[in-house]
């Protein structure tokens, strides 16, 4: 088997990991493991986004950024279903999300409130931003396409 097979596989089977990642019910230490993986993902892409002098030498960004993206929604997912269904018991949901939450709230329900109104808030203005990018692309290949 070539290269080019071998990471088409690669890519498959990580998407249906991912999908698996939506509809299993994850472990806490497995979901723990996912989540740092993820973390130092992230960190890769952005060093890398960053230090490359060509654009062509990270090709791979727009794949890459997709596929990272779809990781964190499954996580997302998963984290949630382990908060909602048994997020009470003491260590249910791992150790990681438990000590972000008080990192970032330090034991107190305001700062909880304010800091959460602010990420949604972020959240918020990148998703319009981005839609009307995305929107004002769309329109450009139309024009391009009517040309044609």
């Amino acid at each position: 088997m070539n290269g080019h097979r071998r990471a088409v596989y690669a890519f498959a089977g990580l998407l249906l990991a991912i999908v698996a990642i939506l509809i299993v019910p994850l472990p806490p230490p497995l979901l723990d493991l996912l989540l740092g993986i993820n973390v130092f993902a992230s960190a890769l892409v952005l060093l890398l986004s960053v230090t490359v002098e060509d654009p062509l030498e990270f090709s791979a960004f727009a794949p890459a950024l997709l596929v990272a993206t779809l990781f964190r929604l499954a996580l997302d997912v998963s984290a949630t279903r382990l908060i909602l269904t048994d997020g009470a018991t003491p260590g249910a949901v791992g150790s990681i999300i438990p000590a972000f939450g008080a990192f970032v709230v330090h034991g107190n329900l305001v700062v909880g409130l304010i800091v959460f109104a602010i990420l949604i808030t972020i959240q918020f203005v990148v998703i319009a931003s981005g839609s009307q990018r995305v929107a004002e692309v769309v329109v450009a290949l139309g024009r391009i396409g009517t040309r044609a």
